[in-house]
Order: structure tokens, then sequence, then C-alpha cells
């Protein structure tokens, strides 16, 4: 297996790996959500649900430290990946240059080649993100889950602009993530996929 493919976590982690109590949020005068509680463990997946403006976003982003609550607290137990909404490529950049700043900036040492091949990026490896298709900007992004081995996985409509390959190829990430001892809390409009072990409706 190439190191860094498919996401293994390294050694087996007690107890929860993410968990959070009494979360509550008010954007202006409108309250988001309040009391929210939630946990998930080593291979346990967790689906966030609502309708636009709900605050699904805002809640995965207080689960990743991005976004203070109002109330509550949250306990990460290991390092997690962040996988936003927008894919956060720069126009000039390749999926090949963008994938290597991060794995330069992590210090992975995971096989370039074998990422971009996993995510079928092989082809369009060298060409500037202004010229890529949505589908192709977002297999890159997704990629960095790849670059480095981190047992929380924080995923924000991870299938947005993805077609059905592209969707059967998260959900083998995904999939591969849970067996090796990962977890994962997803905000998904639609379908999922896959049965989580858990969900919260906002």
């Amino acid at each position: 297996m190439l190191r860094g493919v498919t996401s293994p976590v390294s050694g087996p982690l007690s107890g929860p790996l993410l968990s959070a109590t009494g979360l509550g949020m008010i954007r202006g005068e409108r309250v988001l959500f309040t009391g929210v509680g939630l946990s998930i463990a080593a291979g346990e997946s967790l689906v966030l649900r609502g309708s636009n403006g709900a605050g699904k976003t805002t809640l995965l982003r207080i689960l990743a430290g991005l976004t203070r609550p109002e109330t509550g607290d949250v306990t990460r137990s290991g390092p997690h990946h962040w996988f936003a909404h927008r894919e956060g490529l720069k126009p000039h950049e390749t999926p090949r240059t963008h994938l290597g700043l991060w794995s330069r900036a992590w210090g992975s040492e995971s096989d370039l080649d074998s990422v971009l091949s996993r995510m079928g990026l092989k082809r369009p490896a060298d060409v500037p993100a202004r010229y890529l298709s949505a589908g192709q900007r977002r297999r890159t992004a997704l990629g960095r889950l790849l670059l480095e081995q981190r047992p929380i996985w924080m995923l924000d409509e991870p299938y947005t602009a993805l077609d059905a390959e592209g969707r059967d190829l998260v959900l083998e990430l995904i999939e591969d993530h849970l067996k090796g001892g990962g977890g994962v809390v997803a905000a998904i409009h639609g379908e999922s996929g896959f049965v989580p072990t858990s969900e919260v409706v906002l």
C-alpha cells in the first residue's frame, strides 16, 4: 500500500475522536442552534443536515476550531483535516503544484504521483486551475486529504461539482478512512451515499 493514498490512522485511539456538548450559535439576532451535542469514535461517521442557512457550515467550523461558539465546548483527540466548500486553488496553480505546496508545508512523505492518480488527475496534473473543470478543481482540493494521516475529517459538502464517478471516489475515500480507524463529520445536502453512524439535524 502506498503511504498517504488511503490515509490510514496510525495506531489505535481510545475514547471519542471528537465530542461536543451544549453548542449554541447566534447570527445577528437569530439563534442558529442551541444545545447541540455530538460524539464520534474511531470508525464512526456523522452527517450534519439542515436546510440552506440552517447553520451546517457554521457548526462544522466550530467543530474544526475556526469559529467560536456562543456556548458549549468541543474536544478533539487528534489532528483533523478541514475541507471547505471552496477549493482554495489559485488560477495559476496546477493540481501538481497545489498538492505539492501543501505536501511540503506539512512535511508529507506521501507519493504525489500516487495521490494524483488516485484522484483521477493524472492527465490534467499540469494544467492551471483556470482551465480545469469544476469537478477537477474539486478533486484537486480533496487530494489534500491523502497527503497526511489525520484521524478526523471534517467535510463541507464534499460532493459539490462532482459527477457520479467523482462522488463514488469520495465515498471510497471515506470508506477507507473509516476502515483505517478514522472518523468523519460531513455537512451534506441531499443523499450522503453512505450510512452514517449518527446524524445531527439543524
